[in-house]
């Protein structure tokens, strides 16, 4: 097994049976798109669209002049929770850019756990579910240079587009936007 298929098996190994899922709060955002989530999971008053790969595409090949910053992560893995706030900041200081969080938790543990995270921890970025299984199929089409690791962002505007497998703080979120703005 290629070393690239051996971080993707264990991450989505830790994501596909694990204890965590997501909620968003659907209608927060408009989106341009049509949107076809495969469930919707409500606990709690919070919404959670789970996507398959296929429909989850058009949230990262929008035409529609914003900017969009798109944040793969899940609940257990603690890089990724640490820079949540700063996502939180930039959907907060930047109402023209669009923060969505892509949660890659287990979807079975979504009123377990990621409904509880996203309401304890008062997420306003709209948080969405990435169901599925197959990441040696999914992950190159994200970025043929992404090893599998979360957390890694795409921060794109209509065909101008920057992939980090990286960690986040909110000046080095605010430089990274800064690329594309006019």
């Amino acid at each position: 097994m290629k070393p690239f298929s051996v971080i993707v098996a264990f991450v989505m190994g830790i994501a596909s049976c694990g204890s965590n899922e997501e909620a968003s709060n659907i209608g927060d955002k408009e989106s341009s798109f049509e949107r076809n989530p495969k469930e919707v999971v409500s606990d709690a008053g919070i919404d959670v669209e789970v996507f398959d790969f296929e429909n989850f595409k058009p949230f990262i090949h929008q035409n529609d002049d914003k900017i969009h910053v798109i944040n793969f992560w899940a609940t257990w893995c603690i890089p990724c929770v640490a820079e949540l706030p700063y996502f939180e900041q930039l959907g907060a200081e930047y109402p023209e850019i669009e923060v969505v969080l892509v949660s890659l938790d287990f979807p079975k543990k979504i009123k377990e756990n990621l409904i509880p995270f996203i309401q304890k921890n008062n997420l306003q970025s709209e948080v969405i579910l990435l169901d599925e299984p197959d990441a040696n199929k999914w992950i190159p089409q994200i970025d043929s240079t992404w090893s599998g690791a979360i957390p890694a962002t795409i921060i794109y505007k209509n065909d101008k587009s920057q992939f980090y497998e990286q960690s986040f703080n909110f000046v080095e979120l605010e430089v990274a936007i800064a690329a594309f703005k006019n």
